[in-house]
């Protein structure tokens, strides 16, 4: 039987996406990303902003124009997503009536944001299927943004829907949602992983994903020059808050955020070497150096391997076997 098979029969099987979400939202940075994603081998995401990264009074051509890169030959691992303006904005629907019909069977993803309770995101959802069912019949997947209080206080409510398949947290609109109760200290490092508050929101984020087998999208990082800055947040949003994607806002950021969340050689080998074993025994209890794992850890060693090969790690032949 299949790993996947086996160890997932009482369990829920997590989505697994890759580790960098990059933001873009001028038309020259929309096609600079695109070409950087091609020239990287579909390593990371795009979303496509005609919300809070794209200019305003010009959202009819920019719609447009998101929808046909998202439907042109240049989407090639058709893992670009996009970003709309929130259902309480005037845009909201006609973004949804733009960008949908257009390009609904190659958009990888759509984002949700300034969500605030699982009923306007019901309501949310209802509009985007109108505008956006497959072909196939299958539903446009969906991210939701984290950002107001509402939706914190409903996070798990909005994990648990069926199209949702990521929930990313929106720092700086969170923070601001506080009216100056959290300082502006908390929108970058080291406080953002410092205050109460912001780091209870990150925990409870993620903490509602893991229940449900979602991916927890961490927020950006507004340091752009010193990459070391970019590489610590996004090592500490790993190991220290439990998310497995983060945001990226400058084309610099990629590198150093996929660097961090990808598993290291080590992992990789160690992971092939207990499945490998496992798999001899019927997927019953082994030894690997004095340690005994069983079903409960060959989910966590299978899921390593996954993410090494949606990070176009090379992989050890004998693990190439188990995925």
């Amino acid at each position: 039987m299949h790993p996947s098979t086996v160890l997932f029969q009482d369990q829920i099987q997590p989505v697994l996406l890759p580790v960098c979400d990059h933001y873009a939202g001028s038309e020259k940075l929309m096609r600079k990303s695109i070409a950087l994603q091609q020239e990287l081998d579909g390593i990371f995401d795009i979303t496509l902003d005609c919300e809070d990264g794209a200019a305003a009074g010009n959202e009819v051509t920019h719609a447009q124009l998101v929808a046909s890169l998202v439907a042109s030959d240049s989407n090639v691992y058709q893992r670009l997503g996009v970003r709309v303006h929130d259902p309480l904005h005037p845009a909201f629907e006609q973004d949804l009536s733009l960008i949908l019909p257009a390009c609904k069977d190659r958009l990888a993803y759509l984002v949700l944001p300034k969500i605030n309770s699982h009923r306007q995101l019901m309501a949310a959802l209802e509009k985007v299927n109108q505008y956006g069912m497959r072909t196939d019949g299958s539903q446009v997947p969906v991210h939701v943004l984290i950002e107001t209080h509402g939706a914190l206080a409903e996070a798990g409510q909005i994990a648990a829907l069926p199209q949702v398949e990521c929930l990313s947290f929106g720092l700086m609109d969170f923070v601001s949602a506080h009216f100056g109760a959290i300082p502006a200290s908390a929108m970058r490092s080291p406080g953002q992983f410092m205050h109460p508050l912001v780091m209870r929101a990150k925990l409870d984020i993620a903490a509602a994903c893991h229940r449900f087998g979602k991916v927890a999208s961490h927020n950006v990082t507004t340091e752009i020059r010193d990459l070391s800055v970019v590489a610590d947040d996004a090592r500490r949003a790993a190991s220290e808050c439990g998310y497995t994607r983060m945001w990226s806002i400058h084309p610099d950021q990629i590198r150093p955020i996929i660097q961090a969340f990808q598993p290291d050689s080590n992992e990789i080998e160690e992971a092939t070497n207990i499945l490998a074993l496992a798999r001899k025994h019927q997927w019953g209890p082994t030894t690997w150096q004095n340690h005994l794992n069983d079903r409960a850890s060959y989910r966590y060693y299978w899921t390593i391997l996954k993410r090494a090969q949606l990070g176009r790690i090379a992989l050890p032949e004998a693990a190439q076997d188990l995925l």
